[in-house]
């Protein structure tokens, strides 16, 4: 190897030795084996050497050209772990410390109310439901014999869309009621069905909103009677307010879907809004037996099959429970009011005791 060749080699060794950091190990390298590198400059005059000798000087770079690749890359692994040593010195944990307090998220009380819901009912061996939101007039009113004068189907009540579905007029449903009419259609009976979900009326206060949720509840088999229904939501309320007292009042009412019908009231003390005392009573939920004209629609036959329904707000039953007196912050995002009222997405839907299925 000629003396030119020593040099160049000596004195990339000492360039590379000092190199303290990746950016001045980049910098000799590409000051040596780059485009414009020592190295390359001398492969690209090897053209004007003479025949003679070229091929001798030609393999000794190639040799020269080898080597310093192999010393480039030892020193760039050497600086890779100077640099590793040298962030993990930087950056140890005392796992000895408590952890920093993290936020977490809550569960909204609609959210939590409809799950305890499910729980309660599931427990009773009922199946959750689902329908549309946007839905045609046969299923929010028609099948459920509701008369076409009847005050419910008037525009300034109910949001009726553009459009039809199968010839019939487009609608934001009203109730979940819907799902009852698509239960009895798609599920052969005996059937045991509850329906949470959005719902959509024109109207908005402190206690009706334009978009709120519903949950009904369906049951369908043979030889059913109001001792059934009065059962079954006297178990439900009972057990979704943790009273096991809790006072209970049937009124007859009137609902086209249902024959007979009947408003559920419940104990409680109109000046202190307490439940369970009080000698107050505070209506609650609509509830009846299945109209024979509803199970026609559905192609059953009310001579051999029976059935109670039933429906209440879910913001209206989560107002009692935790004592939220405004029907509005439900729907505001206002994040003060979540942290008080939401619960723990950790804290499962409970079930209580006393729940026959």
């Amino acid at each position: 190897m000629t003396d030119d060749l020593h040099a160049l080699r000596a004195e990339t060794e000492a360039a590379l030795a000092a190199a303290s950091d990746l950016r001045a190990w980049d910098a000799v390298r590409v000051g040596v084996l780059g485009k414009q590198g020592r190295l390359t400059g001398l492969l690209k005059e090897l053209g004007r050497v003479a025949p003679e000798g070229r091929r001798e000087r030609g393999a000794q770079l190639n040799v020269l050209k080898d080597e310093l690749a192999t010393l480039i890359e030892a020193r760039r692994v050497e600086l890779d772990a100077a640099a590793l040593d040298a962030r993990l010195a930087g950056e140890r944990m005392d796992v000895s410390l408590p952890p920093l307090p993290h936020p977490h998220g809550l569960v909204h009380p609609i959210s939590r109310t409809m799950e305890e819901m499910a729980a309660i009912f599931g427990a009773m061996g009922f199946t959750v439901g689902e329908g549309l939101d946007i839905e045609t007039d046969w299923f929010n009113f028609s099948a459920l014999n509701i008369p076409a004068h009847h005050p419910a189907r008037a525009d300034h009540d109910t949001f009726y869309l553009p459009g039809e579905r199968d010839g019939r007029p487009l609608l934001l449903r009203t109730q979940t009621s819907d799902v009852q009419i698509i239960s009895m259609l798609q599920t052969p009976p005996p059937l045991r069905v509850i329906a949470p979900g959005r719902t959509y009326r024109a109207d908005h206060d402190a206690t009706h909103s334009p978009m709120f949720h519903q949950c009904e509840g369906l049951v369908i088999d043979r030889d059913i009677t109001l001792g059934h229904l009065k059962g079954c939501l006297t178990d439900f309320l009972r057990a979704f307010f943790g009273i096991a007292d809790l006072p209970m009042r049937f009124r007859s009412s009137y609902f086209p879907f249902t024959e007979p019908s009947m408003e559920v009231d419940i104990g409680w003390n109109r000046r202190t809004g307490e439940l369970g005392g009080g000698g107050d009573w505070l209506e609650i939920l609509g509830s009846g037996m299945v109209h024979p004209r509803v199970l026609a629609n559905c192609g059953l036959d009310p001579r051999e099959w029976q059935g109670f329904a039933f429906g209440m707000g879910v913001e209206r039953v989560a107002m009692l429970k935790h004592g939220i007196p405004d029907l509005r912050p439900f729907f505001e995002g206002d994040l003060r009011w979540l942290r008080h009222y939401g619960a723990s997405p950790l804290a499962p839907a409970s079930l209580h005791e006393g729940i026959a299925p």
